[in-house]
């Protein structure tokens, strides 16, 4: 299906929910990695006294954990005669991010370029009348507290989202929508089924705002409470949210904080159709809240019912007919402006559509303060009063912490994690998930550079280079941005000469965490290096042992930890079966490390799934696949010398840029020291910007692309094929990411026509050698799969490159 939104039925396979939740990641597929019981090494860390009160921000206290479990279980019994049996398995998966953060289009000239981040960022802090309830922190933190956190969308706020989409004709979308005889219409709440998942609470939209085809007879688009995606579903698998009981899943409930999002959402919602109100006050604790509500559905949702969660029909019905300006230009435009995006002030929202994960009407109040903060600290620095370097360019505080890395300015403490966290974070159009000058914003201007892949918000806009400029720039065709124009002032916003290097050192700076240097072992002479012994966790399709080889490195052993059969195919076909391959690293002991070691390069990079920002369900590192990192920690720390033993010993660890700084910080706790951050743009013809923690040699040097490095994708390509850009985006598992821009084209011309990029052309830009994947009858997607969770083979060569000094080599 065309497009960033996946269709789904109740009948497709649930093998495919893998390629749903994988992000832009380079770790090898664990899809099997998902117990839940940890294992003795996590046990230990997170009892350390380091680690003793700090949990992951995607937790509930064991307070909160078990209030819920006793309430719920009185309510429900113990969950056992659940109708669907998907439940009650222990490692029930969460709902997948079946589709992207949906970025609608608009029909409206006022769109040129633009786009609405329909999720706000999980930065917000809302001002509200309404007690804000955070369910990823172990408790309900005061709204004046600068601890980010995840706002819920209240009430009223969820009202205002509700005015219906009216098309040109003045006509609800409701009159001519879903007319199969099944049912279901817009607004309705129900409980969604897709198979291999448990019963999820969603509501029924109109597939105008998905920006897709309508659906197809007997299915419904609905948007899933808790991360407000969307899924084309039958019909047949859509039961009313009225029939609470029999579809509520307790050991779901009890398990993910994402489900007990969902719930809240949904029971909101309902509360507010139905005219609910519960006894309490704005400072009852989130048990009582959660309790009220789920004692309120469980009874039947009483005194009114079913009937009483039905949308108002007031509220689709009496509406005036929505004017837009410039509608004449419009239609002679349209077509031309597909790949636009519409704001959010603009009337795009379907009738009663569920509030977006990330969606920012909480937080107006929060914003417009930080605006009206910078609109002063432009007056101060055209009056030479200050200067830029002593304010924060994003909100406007005085006395930043930090520099902004692209312009001249500062960055507060919460600006600056805000910024590590979601500055690499990119959408499937290949652009920025967020503004490149404050990492937040509501309306984003996408550049119209090829081979660009920022954008910025009208707030900043219209703040830091002058009123009216954001919609000048929205009638600029193309309009480029601030960081592809020439070097020059615009308003405050300047940019800094030497913005690649203050880059590279922003995410290399951790001024929270200071660590010794890594011990310096001298370089061993020639006549006594030996071969290098090498164990390699979550080994993927080899490419550590790909890289070693290629710089002349006598390999004595290499034993790699894989679970997936493809990569170990693969690593096996192509290296005639010299690595010795253990499966799961969750089985290795350390008589095992003793036994085939001793090692002298421990390399892995564990499953950046439940890391990564782009996956809306992750559950941090101390749940999910985020704990498989301390199967790698007390491995290494098995594989490390005897106390006495002076021989050179290095090891490395790789993950994604874009993870929360909680967890980046606590795996630089444990691995005692900070990351690098190296891009695989300086070396390749795609960006992949990825943390290596180690202490090899010289990991913080500059990253020079040697004479063979493929660097633009034109290098990349057969004969008779002709690149569109110099580089692509990330490239991931997911198939569309191959699609590059706003209007989501593919990157090749062959003939005179569009074309993807052929396997060969994959493994080129990754750097490895022409049908390196080509083994087992693998197709294109799987093919695809494997080299989106591996390393970028010019980057590992720059890393390894060092150890020359210290190993055999041929």
């Amino acid at each position: 299906m065309k497009g960033d939104i996946r269709a789904l039925n109740g009948e497709e396979d649930a093998s495919r929910r893998e390629d749903s939740i994988i992000t832009n990641g380079a770790c090898s597929d664990q899809s099997s990695y998902s117990k839940d019981a940890p294992s003795p090494p996590i046990l230990e860390a997170i009892s350390t006294p380091e680690t003793r009160g700090r949990r992951s921000s995607s937790r509930l206290s064991k307070r909160e954990v078990s209030s819920l479990l006793s309430y719920t279980q009185d309510l429900t019994g113990e969950g056992d005669d659940m109708e669907d049996g998907d439940g009650d398995r222990a490692d029930t998966p969460v709902m997948p991010k079946l589709f992207r953060e949906t970025r609608t289009r608009s029909e409206s000239p006022s769109s040129l370029r633009r786009r609405s981040s329909s999720m706000g960022t999980p930065w917000s802090s809302p001002a509200s009348p309404y007690l804000t309830v955070d369910l990823t922190e172990d408790d309900v933190l005061p709204q004046t507290s600068s601890t980010p956190y995840f706002c819920m969308v209240q009430d009223s706020q969820l009202e205002s989202l509700e005015s219906p989409k009216v098309d040109g004709e003045g006509g609800d979308v409701d009159d001519v929508e879903y007319q199969d005889g099944k049912e279901f219409r817009i607004g309705d709440l129900v409980w969604g089924k897709i198979k291999g998942f448990s019963w999820w609470p969603a509501m029924v939209v109109s597939w105008k705002v998905t920006s897709k085809r309508q659906a197809m007879a007997g299915m419904r688009w609905v948007q899933w409470f808790g991360d407000g995606k969307f899924s084309e579903v039958s019909a047949d698998k859509l039961v009313s949210l009225g029939l609470f009981s029999q579809h509520f899943n307790l050991p779901t409930f009890n398990k993910l904080v994402s489900y007990r999002k969902a719930m809240y959402y949904a029971l909101e919602k309902a509360r507010s159709r139905a005219g609910k109100t519960f006894p309490g006050s704005p400072g009852d604790s989130l048990e009582d809240q959660l309790k009220n509500m789920l004692e309120w559905a469980h009874g039947g949702f009483k005194p009114n019912g079913i009937e009483g969660l039905k949308p108002n029909d007031k509220s689709v019905v009496n509406k005036p007919k929505v004017q837009r300006a410039g509608k004449e230009n419009l239609k002679s435009r349209k077509h031309e402006n597909k790949g636009r995006r519409r704001t959010s002030d603009e009337p795009s929202t379907s009738d009663n559509s569920v509030p977006p994960k990330r969606l920012k009407t909480n937080c107006n109040n929060s914003r417009r303060e930080n605006d009206q903060s910078r609109e002063q600290m432009v007056s101060d620095v055209t009056d030479n009063k200050t200067t830029l370097e002593d304010n924060c360019l994003s909100c406007g505080r005085k006395n930043p912490v930090f520099f902004h890395p692209l312009f001249e300015g500062g960055l507060c403490k919460t600006c600056q994690d805000r910024f590590q966290e979601l500055f690499y974070m990119y959408d499937d159009d290949g652009y920025q998930s967020y503004c490149t000058v404050c990492c937040e914003g509501r309306e984003l201007l996408l550049c119209s550079n090829t081979n660009c892949c920022r954008c910025f918000c009208v707030d900043c806009l219209e703040v830091l280079v002058g009123p009216g400029t954001a919609e000048e720039a929205k009638l600029q065709e193309p309009w480029s941005c601030y960081m592809c124009m020439p070097q020059r002032c615009h308003g405050v916003l300047r940019r800094r000469k030497d913005w690649n290097t203050r880059l590279q050192s922003f995410f290399n700076s951790d001024m929270n965490a200071e660590f010794e240097a890594p011990e310096v072992y001298p370089a061993i002479p020639a006549a006594e290096r030996r071969p290098i012994r090498v164990l390699s966790l979550f080994d993927g399709i080899a490419t550590g042992y790909l890289v070693l080889k290629d710089l002349g490195f006598k390999v004595e052993t290499y034993v790699a930890s894989e679970v997936c059969e493809e990569s170990i195919a693969v690593g096996t076909v192509k290296h005639e079966g010299v690595i010795k391959y253990v499966n799961d690293v969750r089985n290795i002991t350390k008589r095992d490390i003793d036994e085939w070691g001793p090692f002298d390069l421990v390399i892995g990079g564990s499953p950046c799934n439940d890391l990564s920002n782009v996956n809306p369900a992750r559950k941090g590192l101390y749940e999910g696949t985020g704990r498989l990192f301390f199967e790698y920690y007390h491995l290494l720390n098995f594989a490390r010398p005897k106390e006495g033993d002076k021989r050179p010993f290095f090891w490395m660890f790789e993950n994604v840029v874009a993870m929360k700084v909680d967890d980046k910080r606590d795996i630089s706790r444990f691995l005692s020291c900070n990351p690098v951050m190296i891009d695989a743009v300086k070396v390749s013809a795609a960006h992949r910007a990825r943390y290596f923690w180690g202490n090899l040699p010289g990991m913080n040097r500059p990253v020079i692309a040697s004479k063979n490095d493929k660097l633009e994708l034109q290098d990349c390509l057969e004969f008779n094929r002709t690149a569109k850009l110099k580089k692509v985006q990330t490239i991931t598992t997911k198939s569309n990411s191959i699609r590059q821009g706003k209007n989501q084209l593919f990157p090749v011309v062959m003939n005179g026509k569009e074309d993807v990029l052929w396997c060969t052309e994959l493994e080129r830009i990754f750097g490895f050698p022409v049908h390196y994947t080509d083994v087992s009858n693998m197709g294109r997607g799987a093919r695809q799969k494997l080299l989106g969770r591996s390393w970028s083979v010019p980057v590992i060569r720059h890393l390894f490159a060092p150890l020359k000094d210290y190993f055999a080599c041929e």
